[in-house]
Formats: structure tokens, sequence, C-alpha cells
């Protein structure tokens, strides 16, 4: 088998619902900017500049990408709890990688998740597990996304960003 360092902990895999489930999504969720911050922890200027793999974004790039993404998630899952199956704005992250912003110290995109994740938790901990099933459409997939199905996906996200920075970490001996 060979290892992809474009998924160093596999692609998402979805999973039925279960509250053992869910509690480590939202377990996931609650920790992953803890998790981001330890996996740049000490890191320089030059390691931060440094692509996770050829062609791949710089370590810098996936904490900024890893915010972008994730207000972009908060807002759907909202949609998603409050309108009827509405169809979600796509967003180029290729493009948005190149803003200015992402030269930016790190540590404002993980100022960000910590709050961001916080208010996230915090919205879906309690809500009804029938609303699980409520979905928004993905116009650039062309399908519908239940918010179980995004959950996991984010929960996945979070950790796939922090393993891309942990291997290479671990390939340079960081």
């Amino acid at each position: 088998m060979t290892h992809d360092p474009r998924y160093p902990i596999g692609k998402y895999e979805p999973q039925p619902f279960s509250k053992e489930q869910k509690e480590k999504w939202l377990l996931a969720l609650t920790f992953l900017p803890e998790e981001l911050e330890r996996s740049i922890l000490n890191l320089d200027a030059a390691q931060l500049h440094t692509p996770y793999r050829d062609g791949g974004w710089t370590v810098q790039q996936l904490v900024h990408h890893v915010a972008d993404s994730h207000m972009n998630a908060y807002t759907r899952f909202k949609l998603g709890l409050t309108e009827n199956n509405p169809t979600i704005k796509p967003y180029d992250e290729k493009e948005w990688a190149l803003f200015p912003d992402n030269d930016l110290p790190i540590n404002l995109s993980l100022t960000i998740l910590h709050a961001l994740h916080q208010r996230w938790y915090v919205t879906l901990k309690d809500i009804a597990d029938a609303s699980w099933e409520r979905t928004v459409v993905h116009p650039e997939h062309g399908r519908q996304m239940s918010l179980w199905f995004l959950l996991g996906l984010y929960a996945w996200h979070g950790k796939h960003h922090t393993a891309h920075i942990t291997s290479l970490r671990e390939s340079k001996g960081w």
C-alpha cells in the first residue's frame, strides 16, 4: 500500500448515526483548535512556509485554510438548521489560500478557530437527533448533504489537516 501524503489519515468515510459517534465527532470539533495549535508549536518562519508535500500548501496556508473552511462550515450548519434544504455557497479554497491575509501570523486564525469552535459546539451539542437528518444542497458536488454527513466531514477535515502538519514534522525530524 502506497502512503498518499494528501490523505495521511485516509479519506472521509461517512458513518451511520449513533449517539456515541456524535459525541466523538463533537469532541473532535471541540479539541481541533488545541490539536492544530500543538501541531505548529515551536515551528519557525521557514518551517511555517514549508509545503506539507510537493505542490501542497505551506503549514501557514493550512492553518489559515482550516479557519476559512470552518467559518464557512459554521454558516452552513446554521443555514441547514434554520432553512429548508438551503443551497450553500461553495468557495474556491485554492484562490482563498492566495489572498494576502494568508501572510498574516497564524495566531490570528488559531484565535478565530478557538472562538468559532466553542460557538459551533454549543450550537450543535443539544440539537434533536432528527435535526441531523436536515440537509443542505452543495451545488459544486451536485447533491444534498445531511448535517450528520457534514459533522463527520468537518471532524475529519480538522484531523486531516493537522495530520498534514504532524506528518511533515515527522518526515523532517522537527
